[in-house]
Parts: structure tokens; sequence; C-alpha cells
């Protein structure tokens, strides 16, 4: 389960899109050629393919860090919950392969704490991804069968990998992370400053060489976060049609399960 992912070298060196496996990507809508040399729209394909994040323009100026920071510590007190689109990739280096799925991601914080549910039903690889109770569970409707992930000591640390760039502080940040303004680009008509951040923690420098955060610091949200792993892979997750402290159902942070699901702890 890639809840978000991990690491790789300095900004600058990776290509945004990997040219090897982008090129064998289309876009909804995209034809295809037949025999005869005409072009036939792919109707069936266009529907199930999921369209992958968009290419952003970045420049290399960006806000002051403590400026940044105290727009985003004014906003921080305001978050309460908050729902989006979710679109993410994983790449595994080693075979060129991009995974793109899409579903809706939704957050809340509670007296308990952090609550977040991911919704990938209506993907090819269905799952239901939740973290409340000091726990993730990991539901996949297909073989009936709940995964759990008690979160221990880790709790802290989790929640705050979870719910990185949606309403976190200033002090969260640098708790577990070297942090440095890196540019910024305009999203959906929003302009957002991009943050690296280098994991000080061993235990995260296990998983993360580098993280990459788009925030707009007017709502304390990340719009899009790249995740480095050591080998050279990374998730990239992109958030669109946001919706900031809307009512969202309770239904939404329970699993809907059957009589007969296995609940299962590795």
């Amino acid at each position: 389960m890639a809840v978000c992912a991990f690491p790789a070298q300095q900004s600058g060196v990776h290509n945004e899109k990997p040219q090897s496996v982008a090129a064998q990507k289309s876009g909804p809508g995209a034809a295809r050629k037949s025999s005869s040399g005409k072009k036939h729209k792919s109707r069936s394909a266009a529907a199930q393919k999921p369209v992958a994040c968009p290419t952003i323009s970045e420049t290399p100026e960006g806000p002051e860090l403590k400026s940044l920071f105290s727009q985003m510590d004014a906003a921080a007190g305001a978050f309460h919950r908050a729902e989006a689109d979710l679109t993410q990739e994983d790449y595994q280096k080693v075979v060129a392969d991009l995974t793109i799925e899409t579903g809706k991601i939704y957050f809340r914080r509670t007296k308990k704490g952090l609550q977040v549910a991911m919704d990938f039903l209506s993907s090819p690889d269905s799952k239901y991804v939740l973290l409340a109770d000091d726990k993730i569970s990991f539901y996949q409707p297909k073989i009936d069968q709940v995964t759990e992930h008690p979160l221990g000591k880790n709790s802290s640390e989790t929640e705050s990998m979870f719910a990185l760039g949606f309403g976190g502080s200033s002090h969260d940040l640098l708790k577990s992370f070297d942090v440095k303004v890196a540019g910024s680009a305009v999203m959906d008509g929003v302009k957002t400053s991009k943050l690296e951040l280098t994991p000080k923690t061993e235990g995260l420098k296990k998983y993360f060489s580098l993280i990459e955060l788009w925030v707009d610091p007017a709502r304390d949200i990340s719009l899009r976060q790249k995740f480095w792993q050591p080998s050279g892979d990374y998730h990239l997750a992109c958030y669109s049609n946001i919706k900031m402290n809307k009512r969202i159902s309770g239904r939404v942070f329970k699993l809907k399960t059957t009589r007969r699901t296995k609940t299962v702890t590795p």
C-alpha cells in the first residue's frame, strides 16, 4: 500500500514524467490508427484509463520561508475538514512502470485525532483505505478482506504523513524535516509555493530521500505532493476540486464490509 510514497536524489535531476513511460500513455479521447490508416476513437479505453497528473511549469522564485510559514500557520487553525479528487501515480524505475489511480480522499480532525479515508473502489484495483482509531485499515472488496495495521508508538508520525500539506503547522514540518522553498507554480489558477522536505529522522530516511510539496499557503493545503525513494521510485499525488470545511458524512470514515469479510493483521 502506497499512501504516500518514498524518495530519491536532489531536486532537478528527475523528470516530472519519465519519457519512456509517458510516451506510452494516452489521454482520454486519444485516437488509434487502423490498418487502413484511419483514426478511430477508442472510447472504451478512454473511459477506463485514468488520466495522469497534469504537467506543470515551475519558476525558481518563491517567497521567504518565514513569510510562507506565517501564512500556513495562520490558516492551520481554521482547518477542520477537507475532501478532494485524487490522482496518484506510482513509478518503479527498474522496470520503467507507471501505475495511475484516481479516487477521492477525505480528511477530518476530531477529538480523537485525524481521520483520513481514501476511496479507490471504482479503480481496477478496488480498495478503500482508512486511517482511524490508531490503525490503518485496508479493505479489498474483491477478496472481501480487511488488513489492519495498528500504529502503536508510530501513530503521531503516521498521522503527520497522511496529513502532510493538509492543515499542518510549520512546527509539525520542522520536527521531522529540513525545509526549504524551491520555487513556485500556478495550478488551477492558484499560485503555489514549492517546498522541499528532507527527512531528519532515521525512520523516515529509510523510506524517503526527498518530499516535494506544492502548497497553497492561504488555505494551508497542498495541491501536489511527490515522494521520492532512494531507489529512484516515486509516488505522486495530485488533488483537485478541493472542498474545505464542508460537511462530510460520517459513513465515509467507516468501512462498508459484509458479514463474510475476513479481517487479518500481518
